[in-house]
């Protein structure tokens, strides 16, 4: 049974790997360039949620 397992899936495995062709492709496409906006915001947008979280925490403990 083992063999069989071992068997189909070196089977598959070969399939898999021969069923690229050996023709050369002549569709040459241009990179696409991505440009990322500069965020508006500044760095400090994303520490107000741990200082409310901290201050929340704060507020407990106190009591």
């Amino acid at each position: 049974m083992k063999k069989l397992v071992l068997a189909a899936a070196f089977a598959g495995a070969a399939s898999t790997a021969m069923a690229g062709s050996y023709a050369k492709d002549d569709v040459v496409m241009e990179p696409v360039v991505v440009v990322e906006e500069a965020a508006a915001s500044s760095s400090s947008a994303g520490l107000i949620i741990p200082l409310v979280v901290i201050a929340l925490l704060a507020a407990a403990a106190s009591d």
